[in-house]
């Protein structure tokens, strides 16, 4: 897009949305608010330096830690693609939005909902992204985004500076889980994703006004597709499979998954558990593919700083849920146990909080949009669901809520379910309860209760809602369950 047809573009989305009722109080903007640059990393755990994986070369990501704050004790709404990106753009939990699953349209539940770019574009902000940011079968993408652009896949073959270099998994047809191919980064979407994301940031510094830019990385999500340079950070004989194979003790086979979304691949087995060496080969594509999407981010930060912006600039990092790496037998998400709900999350804003700051009090990703419109100084919405994370970044030692809540359904007994966990600084309370999912009411009992102490057993090797030594805690995290679902 030209720069004309950029600013043209800028003006008339502004206007688009004060004419459908959305303020735009433009003579009460300050003559210039901080940027925002946005970037969403698919499927990335806390498997990050910073985060205290130091076994896991992410200097990029780490650089940015030291300059914003860590939250170290965040969480998904739901530990799926298309409910957490939706949960997150919106400020609204699942049960408001009625996103469950990969299906189900958020704006046909919610037609009228005003998202976190919206909200920006409503206040004067150019609001542009590359890349995943939401998932597109459970969102419009073009709502709240005066332009998006996102990469094709890779192609069988892509030619990169007069060499087109053929990708092993596409050989015969296969789909595998894991690619290392010895070839440049720029044979990969991600390389492009980032490129477009600095062409973009290139273009709103030229035009002046403030912007709010989103960038979406696809890995590490399957298939663990990068660079052989990447792969060789690692060295394989070092890697070891998590101690925890099995369930936790004192829970029944619906709580967990059969790592269905793996067994999608052409070289996983399609039953059973998974053999160790090839969890070790999953583990080493995981490393390398967050490697890789360290570097891409990198290249957004340096641009960043080429353009004299990074003081004037809010930088927002999250993956939108964790992953299993082998807990428990399992791999991908969709459970409500920690390695699938903690998701990291990290803010750099400029004169707010002190420079490598962290927290552990609990935090959600509905909070990601009433933070970031605390910190630009727009309005909060009334209906958001979420809370500013502002003065916690003020007072890391302080909480602004007393649990964090995830929550996943499941089929238990012929009967639909709905697991809620909630996190404290300490424990984890999951509560399942019959459902009725059309409308999300409670239909009937809760059908099992589960409680974990991070403290004393951080594998989740044992459901402690049975063991009546810890009976008053289980008291306490059903009450706040109760206080925080009611609002009260």
């Amino acid at each position: 897009m030209q720069r004309r047809d950029f600013l043209k573009a800028t003006t008339l989305g502004a206007l688009a949305i004060s004419a459908a009722g959305y303020p735009m109080p433009i003579n009460a903007l300050p003559s210039r608010r901080q940027n925002v640059l946005f970037i969403a990393v698919d499927d990335l755990k806390p498997l990050i330096g910073a985060f205290g994986a130091t076994h896991v070369h992410t200097p990029h990501m780490d650089r940015l830690a030291t300059r914003g704050m860590i939250f170290e004790n965040n969480h998904c709404q739901q530990a799926i693609c298309g409910p957490s990106r939706a949960s997150l753009m919106t400020g609204l939990r699942p049960d408001t939005t009625k996103v469950w699953d990969l299906r189900t349209p958020m704006r046909r539940i919610i037609p009228d909902v005003v998202t976190l770019p919206q909200q920006f574009m409503a206040h004067g902000y150019t609001t542009t992204a590359t890349g995943k940011i939401y998932d597109g079968r459970c969102v419009d993408n073009g709502h709240g985004w005066v332009s998006q652009d996102t990469p094709s896949w890779s192609s069988p073959a892509r030619k990169v500076g007069g060499t087109r270099y053929a990708l092993p998994r596409n050989e015969n047809n296969l789909k595998p889980t894991t690619e290392c191919a010895n070839v440049p980064d720029e044979v990969y979407k991600d390389y492009h994703s980032a490129s477009n994301g600095i062409e973009i940031m290139s273009k709103c510094a030229a035009a002046g006004a403030p912007w709010f830019v989103g960038v979406g990385f696809n890995l590490p999500h399957l298939p663990f597709a990068a660079p052989k340079k990447y792969w060789d950070l690692y060295d394989p004989a070092t890697i070891e499979i998590n101690p925890v194979q099995q369930r936790p003790e004192g829970t029944p086979f619906f709580v967990r998954q059969n790592s269905g979304e793996l067994r999608s691949y052409s070289d996983a087995p399609k039953r059973g558990p998974i053999p160790v060496d090839f969890q070790r080969r999953l583990i080493h594509g995981y490393y390398a593919s967050v490697s890789f999407a360290d570097a891409q981010v990198g290249r957004l930060l340096d641009h960043l700083d080429h353009l004299g912006e990074t003081d004037n600039t809010i930088v927002c990092l999250w993956g939108d849920h964790g992953w299993h790496l082998g807990d428990h037998g399992m791999f991908c998400k969709h459970t409500n146990y920690e390695q699938a709900t903690r998701s990291p999350l990290i803010l750099a804003a400029p004169g707010t909080c002190p420079e490598g700051a962290s927290t552990a009090a609990p935090t959600e990703f509905v909070d990601i949009y009433p933070t970031l419109c605390d910190l630009a100084g727009i309005e909060l919405r009334p209906e958001l669901e979420g809370t500013s994370l502002v003065p916690l970044m003020g007072d890391p030692a302080s909480s602004v809520k007393p649990v964090a809540i995830s929550q996943y359904p499941r089929r238990y007994d012929k009967k639909n379910v709905m697991g809620y966990a909630y996190r404290d600084q300490r424990y984890r309370y999951v509560e399942w309860e019959q459902k009725k999912f059309r409308d999300g009411e409670t239909t009937g009992p809760v059908v099992l209760q589960e409680l974990y102490d991070y403290e004393v057993d951080p594998l989740e090797r044992r459901n402690l809602a049975d063991d009546l030594a810890y009976a008053d805690q289980l008291k306490r995290m059903i009450a706040l369950a109760r206080a925080t679902r009611t609002g009260t």
